[in-house]
Formats: structure tokens, sequence, C-alpha cells
């Protein structure tokens, strides 16, 4: 039976984690509703979106790399009581984040035709690549700063506003969609490339609507930025880049895994697109944690309560464990009724549906996996990060993944992918066990205090 200490401490995780998991489901509904939508306009269409899959990886991951940073130097700075260097850090991480997103979307602009044709896209689907690429980069952008934004929420310990407004762009993106891709009345609609414009309207709008909430709280500084810039750029670039490349280091496997995909035709990739935003999607209570669970350790890291490190791993990975399994379980046995509501396409449905019932159940080892990476980045083992993504994905994923395709085609590489991500969840729990040691262990450390907790 829990501890009352456990009991609280569930408590407070879950008031956390319950507004970043409903708003992460929200934003993963812009991927899954647009290819859902994409997918009535017939199987190239959704190809030519499957192959942009690894790009957003990687746009993603830079982005997710400046949030971590953001969330972990601020809360450390918070939990240090140190009020001004928190708001100027705030400052240097939007616009030093903004200003860098931009120009890795103008190289991805410039490189469009080497990056696909890499990637296996034949000419037809190049052609509907090329319709979508442009406003979907811009959307991409805009939503990068969008996301900035949410970090800065999140390490003041503010996860209901980010929350809210991820369901508000993704409800937005849900009416903007069919307008926009199939028309209405006299307007006939951009085809795939109506599904960017939503998105990028959906998050234009949100953008605006959290600035002027922003701008309402003395989170941000305009004084002191040079010489806080000099003294934070090597602990920010120490955070950030082995974040962006523990982040970076799936898009590489996705790039490698599309590869493998694609010599099982364009069926197979339009399915196994399908099936990676689901798994974003099924995993969302573990995004969640990912997101309100750094900014609390790093507060506990900056206090050195190591005991409450410990016990708020614990608790996670049980979480993880046990809602993973179930949720994916049940999903595994709903598999094709599941394919038949997100697949037009018979061929593309059957595929689907064959990859789901075999890798649903293994994203609970996948969830302890992230869980994992996510804490080594709040807890400055930044470099053990990458080391536990690097093995996850080159050492247990891509050549399971690789060998069951080989072996059983597409049942093969379901199986593969699932093999490999419990390898992976197995490793990570004990290489994070390793490195904790007896930290928290000694009974000095200091308890957990949900009042404290709720006002830091």
């Amino acid at each position: 039976m829990a501890s009352p200490q456990t009991r609280e401490m569930g408590k407070t995780l879950w008031r956390q984690t319950l507004p970043m998991a409903m708003g992460v489901m929200a934003l993963l509904g812009f991927n899954l509703i647009d290819s859902i939508f994409i997918a009535r306009l017939g199987t190239q269409p959704l190809a030519a979106q499957s192959f942009t899959f690894p790009v957003a990886t990687v746009i993603i991951g830079v982005q997710v790399g400046f949030g971590i940073a953001i969330a972990a130097l601020i809360s450390r700075a918070l939990g240090a009581d140190e009020q001004a260097r928190a708001r100027r850090l705030g400052t240097l991480v939007l616009v030093g984040g903004s200003a860098a997103m931009l120009v890795l979307l103008l190289v991805l602009w410039l490189m469009e035709s080497i990056i696909f044709r890499l990637l296996g896209a034949s000419e037809d689907t190049l052609a509907l690549i090329h319709q979508y690429w442009g406003p979907w980069l811009l959307a991409s952008w805009v939503g990068a700063l969008l996301y900035l934004g949410y970090s800065l929420f999140r390490a003041h310990g503010e996860t209901r506003l980010p929350g809210r407004m991820m369901v508000l762009t993704s409800l937005l993106n849900l009416v903007l969609d069919p307008v926009l891709i199939f028309g209405v009345g006299p307007f006939d609609g951009w085809g795939l490339a109506g599904a960017a414009w939503a998105t990028l309207i959906s998050f234009a709008i949100g953008l605006l609507i959290l600035a002027r909430s922003l701008s309402k709280r003395d989170w941000l500084s305009g004084t002191g930025l040079r010489q806080e810039a000099v003294s934070s750029l090597g602990r920010f670039l120490g955070i950030a880049l082995p974040a962006m490349a523990s982040q970076l280091l799936p898009a590489v496997s996705a790039l490698a895994a599309t590869g493998i995909v694609a010599r099982l035709g364009e069926t197979a990739v339009a399915a196994w697109g399908l099936a990676a935003r689901l798994e974003t999607f099924v995993i969302l209570v573990v995004l969640g944690l990912t997101m309100s669970l750094p900014p609390w350790l790093g507060r506990s890291f900056g206090a050195g309560r190591w005991q409450e490190i410990r016990a708020l791993m614990n608790l996670a990975a049980r979480v993880v464990l046990i809602w993973q399994l179930v949720i994916g379980l049940l999903l595994s046995a709903l598999a094709g009724p599941l394919a038949g509501l997100l697949a037009g396409n018979e061929e593309v449905r059957d595929m689907l549906a064959t990859l789901l019932h075999v890798m649903l159940p293994s994203y609970a080892f996948l969830g302890i996996c992230m869980l994992v990476v996510s804490a080594c980045n709040a807890l400055g083992w930044p470099r053990r990060a990458v080391t536990v993504s690097f093995m996850r994905l080159f050492v247990c994923y891509l050549p399971c993944l690789s060998l069951g395709a080989w072996l059983g085609g597409l049942v093969g590489l379901g199986i593969g992918a699932a093999v490999g991500n419990v390898l992976a969840g197995a490793l990570a729990w004990w290489s994070y066990r390793r490195i904790l040691g007896d930290k928290g262990r000694d009974s000095g450390s200091m308890a957990f205090d949900p009042v404290r907790e709720h006002l830091s």
C-alpha cells in the first residue's frame, strides 16, 4: 500500500501532468487529423505527407532541445530563488530559439528535392510534396515559437494554459482542415496543401493568445541580457545541444526506418506513417510526464532533494508501465476497427492493422526509455541522455526493425519494432539505476512537501 507521502506526490504529479497530457493529445491530433483527412485524397497524397514525417522529427527535436534547456535552467534558477536571472534567461531563449528555428527551416526549404529523393519518393510524389512543403515549413516555424512559449510557462510550473492552448489550436485545425483541403461552396479547396495552411492559421491564432498572456506576467527582462548571454551560453549549450542530439537521434532513426519501409512499397510507407502518428497519440500520458516532470526534477535538483527525485522517478515509471500496458493491449485487440477509422484505402488499412496489433503493447517500454532520457536532461546529465537515446535507436530499435523486415516483411517489421522497444526500455531503466547510484538513499534528504511544490 502506498505511503501518504507517495499518495500526495502522485496527486501533485497528476495535477501537473493531466493538463499537459490533454494538451499533448490535442497537439498530436494535428498530425493525426491531417492524416485522416489526407487519406481521403488517396494513397499517394498520404504517402507524400508520410515522407515529411522524418523531417518533422528533426524540427521537433531542435525545438524540444531548446524547450528542455528552458525548463532546466529556469527551473533551477527558480529553485535557487534567482528570480531576476530566470527572467533574463526566459528572454534569451525565446529570442535565440526563434532565430535558430528560422535558420533551420530555411535550410530545409532549400534542400527539398535532395531530402525526398534520398528518402525514395517517386516523381509524382515529389510533385505533391512540393505543394505541401512551403506552407508546412512556415507552419512548423510558428508552431516552434508556440512550443518555446509553452516551455517558458512549464518552467514556471504553469501547465494549465499551455494545455488549454494546445486543445484550442487542435480544435481550430479540426474545423479548418476539411474546409481548406476539400473546399466549401464555391471554394474548391487546396488539397494536400490545405492541411498545412489549416495548421499554420491555427498555430498563428494560438501564438497571438499566448503572447498576450505572457505580456501580463513578469517572466521576461530586457536588462543585463548581454552579460547573462555570456555567462549562461556555455551552460545553455551544455544542456541544449546534447538534448537536441538525443531528440535528433530519433529523426535520423526515422529517416533510416522510412528507408527500410520504402523497400516494401509506398503503400507500406503510408501505413507506417499512420502508425507513427498513432504511436505518439497512444503515448500521450508519457509525453505529458516528460513535459511536467522535468521542471519539478529541476527544482528538486536545485534544492538538493535527491530522495524526492528517486521517489518521483519510481512513481512515474510505475504509472508509465501500468498505463501503457493496459492501453496497448486494449488497442491491440481493436487494431482492425482502429485501422478502419484511420485509413480509407483497404490495402493501407490491412497493413496498418497488422502493424498496430504487434507494436502497441511494446510502447510501455518505449515510455520508460523516454522517461529516463527526460530525467537525465533535467538532472544535468545530458550526455547520458544522448547515450541512452543512441542505444535505444541504433543498438536496439533499428537492428531489430531491419532484421524483422528482412525475415518477415511487414509482419516482421512490426515484430522487430516491438522487440526493439522492449530491449530499449529495459536497458534505459538499468542505465538510470546505475547512474543514480546511492543518491537519495540517505535519511537526511528533504522529504516531499506538496505545499512547497505547489507554490514553487
